[in-house]
């Protein structure tokens, strides 16, 4: 087991007072398992993939990553936990507008510690991106950013990877596409796969779906 949420819960205030929007969840991914997270907007989806990669941190209960709790984990060690551990995908890309894409894809390898140059050359062509390294994100299509974005994830080798709505932005050929990808590769290096989505079709395509409701996983 990789991944294990236990009996979590999480909170936020409001004008009206505490809003519970995880009530004792509990959830597990083994290495190498893709699962889908499904859900009405605002059930807690993103809270749920934020508290797994170590952004946030649970009300109660605990987020155990190769049975350690990085829920207590102090800061230092909770961001060298993400920089080591966790690759990030979200829909909106969030590539550095002053990077190229060869500096975007290989930019949390080098944050890490662990850029491997053959590795990354594998991924752009893997990617259909190794005519367009030298293209800055404002020269990219929006399918194009996203894998410059799967990439950067990947680029680490890290042993999960979160993507909240990775396919929201795009059309559907395209995030079709992008997804495709993203499943090979994952499989490819071994990654756990935990995806939020609001689609139901893309949900079938992963190993495992839950779905997120009033707080609870079913």
């Amino acid at each position: 087991m990789l991944l294990a949420l236990e009996q979590v819960s999480k909170s936020y205030s409001t004008g009206e007072g505490p809003l519970a929007v995880l009530r004792g969840v509990s959830m597990s991914l083994d290495a190498g398992e893709s699962l889908a997270l499904t859900g009405e907007s605002g059930s807690g989806k993103s809270t749920l993939l934020h508290l797994a990669g170590g952004l946030d941190r649970p009300d109660g209960g605990a987020v155990l990553f190769g049975g350690r709790d990085i829920a207590g984990l102090g800061e230092a060690d909770l961001a060298a936990f993400r920089r080591e551990s966790v690759g990030l995908v979200f829909q909106q890309f969030n590539l550095i507008p002053s990077l190229d894409a060869g500096a975007n894809l290989a930019f949390q390898a080098r944050l890490a510690g662990r850029h491997d140059a053959e590795w990354c050359a594998r991924l752009a062509e893997r990617l259909g991106l190794s005519k367009l390294l030298g293209r800055y994100p404002e020269q990219l299509s929006g399918g194009q950013q996203q894998r410059v974005a799967i990439g950067r994830a990947l680029a680490g080798r890290p042993r999960l990877i979160l993507a909240d709505e990775p396919t929201g932005n795009l059309d559907e050929v395209t995030g079709d596409a992008v997804l495709d990808l993203m499943l090979a590769l994952t499989a490819e290096t071994g990654a756990a796969l935990l995806m939020v989505t609001h689609s139901a079709r893309l949900a079938g395509r992963l190993g495992r779906r839950l779905n997120l409701a009033g707080g609870m996983l079913t």
